[in-house]
């Protein structure tokens, strides 16, 4: 399997949770976004209620081999935060998301479908986010083709070749 993930695929790649729908992921967005939860934050309710973040889909891929070829638009290329990590494993878990809800007191707020399946996940009647030394893991790699590091190298280079100093 041969994984293309670039900026933006965190809000493109969306595939639900069972009994959470779309629109629940999408007012849970809102809802954090407005409080002023950090990407990190925002990314570890967003894994809990994906069937394809936070190594999700490299857990559905396996046992197959997978690639996964990334164009990062995340400032230190963290693997696990570009696209919600859906080949890579999670270091975040159901009571770390579940404190996010708190945090912002959210708990009222948010759809009751979401409330019930986080609620369940802590209580570990729901599958964790895949986690370091998953077997699921083993055969997939993860290559970073292009991102800040090497478009701002790239654009220094064409500067000092056109006499422009960068």
């Amino acid at each position: 399997v041969i994984c293309l993930l670039s900026g933006g695929a965190s809000a493109l790649l969306v595939a639900p949770a069972e009994g959470v729908t779309l629109e629940d992921k999408q007012e849970v967005t809102a809802l954090l976004l407005n409080a002023g939860a950090a990407i990190g934050e925002l990314n570890a309710v967003r894994k809990h209620l994906s069937a394809v973040k936070g190594g999700r889909l490299a857990q559905a891929a396996y046992p197959a081999q997978m690639v996964t070829l990334v164009l990062s638009d995340v400032i230190g290329d963290r693997l696990d935060v570009i696209a919600s990590g859906p080949t890579v494993p999670d270091g975040s878990s159901f009571a770390s998301a579940w404190s996010v809800i708190e945090k912002y007191r959210l708990q009222e707020k948010i759809p009751k479908r979401v409330l019930h399946y986080l609620q369940r996940g802590v209580d570990g009647l729901e599958p964790e986010t895949v986690k370091d030394g998953d077997p699921c893991l083993l055969n997939t790699r993860n290559v970073i083709v292009g991102g800040l590091v090497q478009a701002l190298a790239a654009a220094a280079d064409k500067s000092r070749q056109l006499g422009v100093s960068a």
